[in-house]
């Protein structure tokens, strides 16, 4: 895999976004949950890759891209996506977004519209006025107080240690690498989340549309179905796996993005296209 990933910067409103990639083809671009990095696509991305032009980027504010000052939110995670878009000359791609990336990739979704072939949206909560007026009142989920023994790093392995079945202790490690780079802002994705206007969006959302998630994912799998009848489109529940799923079953997880990526034939062979709101 080492020999065909590809890793890169494009710049940008904020300064330099990080991405790697695998193949070439038809784009797909492939967000990942905070406070992840591109890592969270390591098994995935030579998978796409063997069809595709696999893309996983940094959002803005984490891995190896620009941290910027101020409040992050969806939008601004979205206007630096979009820039590396551009950037890279992607005229019409795929979006594959995993939790806070699969709200990312809503937005995305609304402003590029004919230009996203697909989206799949995995395990990617439904915000609505509700969620946003009850946000003060959820528990943080991965902030921890740096203490001089090193034991909050403990803390933070525990906290997280429940999503991730033994033997997958180097995934984990990768989340904590992840974390750590961004200790001072780790919860900053999660607020953006909570406060993103979802609801109002999803009518300007044109692409072809599934939703996944894993059994285990007690944070995303009970608001599935109601966030896909919001949006109006499929479902799909995978065979196992918590909240990072595309490291726990890469394999299922590039599968279900490549089969969802082939387009469906209309009536005469064409693709059907989806509806269109300006």
């Amino acid at each position: 895999m080492t020999d065909t990933l590809r890793k890169g910067y494009v710049p940008s409103r904020f300064g330099q976004l990080h991405y790697a990639e695998c193949g070439t083809g038809e784009p797909v671009l492939m967000l990942h949950q905070t406070p992840r990095s591109w890592t969270e696509y390591l098994d995935v991305l030579p998978l796409v890759g063997a069809g595709h032009r696999a893309i996983a980027m940094d959002t803005l504010g984490f891995g190896a891209s620009a941290r910027p000052q101020g409040p992050h939110s969806i939008e601004r995670f979205a206007d630096a996506a979009g820039d590396l878009i551009e950037a890279l000359g992607l005229d019409r791609f795929h979006l594959v977004g995993h939790h806070t990336g699969g709200v990312i990739a809503v937005e995305l979704a609304a402003r590029f519209q004919d230009r996203v072939a697909s989206l799949l949206l995995s395990a990617t909560p439904f915000i609505d006025e509700e969620k946003r007026r009850t946000a003060g009142e959820r528990k943080q989920i991965d902030h921890v107080v740096p203490r001089p023994d090193g034991s909050h790093l403990l803390e933070l392995w525990n906290r997280r240690r429940g999503f991730y079945q033994e033997g997958e202790e180097a995934a984990l490690g990768r989340f904590m690498v992840d974390a750590l780079t961004v200790l001072d802002r780790v919860e900053d994705g999660h607020v953006a989340v909570r406060q993103y206007e979802m609801d109002l969006r999803l009518p300007y959302v044109t692409a072809r549309t599934l939703a996944v998630c894993a059994p285990g994912d007690h944070y995303s799998l009970p608001g599935l179905e109601r966030f896909a009848a919001a949006l109006g489109c499929e479902t799909r529940v995978l065979s196992g796996g918590h909240v990072p799923v595309p490291e726990q079953l890469p394999e299922e997880f590039a599968k279900t993005v490549l089969e969802w990526a082939a387009p469906p034939e209309g009536p005469g062979g064409a693709a059907q296209p989806g509806k269109r709101l300006t």
